[in-house]
């Protein structure tokens, strides 16, 4: 056999090899990802507590709302704990997701669980449960509502820029980034923002059995440790898991039910991706396998559509 002959043999099994390793790792990356979508599955149809966590930001989340409305339909969750940890968001979003947790409360216990911050529409959202649980040192509070637009006219007046336009009526869309808001402006906006702050003022009115007048005394924008929180009634009780369990025992939800984490899956569309994203995980290369989440190397978004209920560091 000449050289030739052995160096042809020897290229096509390093083909051949390859192709199995190939092979290979796809069947075991379907087998991970028919694993992991089985059991999962399985694991949500027994009995118990379901966790949603809350955090960042908060806008009209689509998904989130879909799945809270799978948590109150399904018969395998005996309870909901939903834990917050957001500095608040805009309050169509926050209102959104309150009533569909209380749509939930309406057929089974729901603990909110106030982690290291739940202020402004994140405190709107914790009272929507039916008791609130808040870490001594947690951050809450910030009642209230805000409408943020910029002003760009002196820097275009610097750059000898002007922006020219012809409207139906005077308050057609104003306030503008172009120009000074006329006082007609501001009134307007304004009367928006105090509509939606009195309706913020009476749901945590209702929601925490305290008269509008001392409400009213709290919603001027502060926060407050959760200790603070607890001795002004805007929390129920001080602590944290061991204390969400107790609480939930008295409503004939038993401690030894599992409690499974109801948060947003991967929506890759590779189902190798996902699996291959096991494989490095069990590999030791989590954070290789991390990084097929953009959602972690994104910015969020920085500029909030409509009104604002959110707590924000370092604005005068």
């Amino acid at each position: 056999m000449d050289s030739s002959m052995i160096a042809d043999r020897r290229r096509l099994r390093r083909k051949v090899g390859f192709w199995r390793v190939v092979a290979v790792l796809l069947l075991l990356g379907l087998a991970l990802a028919l694993y992991g979508f089985l059991f999962a599955d399985n694991a949500n149809r027994r009995p118990h507590v379901a966790r949603v966590t809350i955090s960042g930001l908060i806008t009209d989340d689509k998904e989130l709302l879909e799945r809270l409305d799978k948590i109150k339909d399904d018969d395998a969750v005996k309870a909901l704990v939903v834990s917050i940890s957001s500095p608040g968001g805009t309050t169509y979003g926050g209102e959104r997701i309150f009533k569909a947790i209380r749509a939930i409360a309406a057929k089974k216990p729901v603990v909110s669980d106030i982690r290291t911050l739940a202020a402004s529409a994140g405190y709107m959202i914790a009272t929507a449960g039916d008791t609130i649980i808040a870490g001594d040192s947690s951050i809450t509070g910030s009642i209230g509502v805000i409408f943020q637009y910029p002003q760009v006219k002196p820097l275009l007046d610097k750059l000898g820029v002007s922006m020219e336009s012809i409207k139906s009526s005077p308050l057609k869309a104003e306030p503008s980034p172009f120009n000074a808001a006329s006082d007609d402006a501001k009134a307007m906006i304004n009367n928006m923002v105090v509509d939606s702050y009195a309706w913020f003022v009476d749901l945590v009115a209702d929601r925490r059995k305290l008269p509008r007048e001392d409400v009213l005394k709290l919603a001027d924008g502060s926060i407050f440790t959760g200790r603070q929180a607890f001795k002004a009634k805007l929390v129920d009780q001080l602590g944290g898991d061991d204390e969400i369990r107790a609480y939930l025992a008295t409503k004939n939800v038993s401690k030894d039910l599992p409690e499974i984490d109801w948060n947003k899956k991967s929506t890759t569309p590779f189902l190798l991706a996902g699996a291959a994203s096991q494989i490095l995980t069990l590999l030791g290369y989590g954070d290789l396998a991390r990084s097929q989440d953009l959602t972690g190397i994104l910015p969020q978004k920085l500029l909030l559509d409509g009104l604002v209920s959110v707590w924000q560091v370092g604005n005068d």
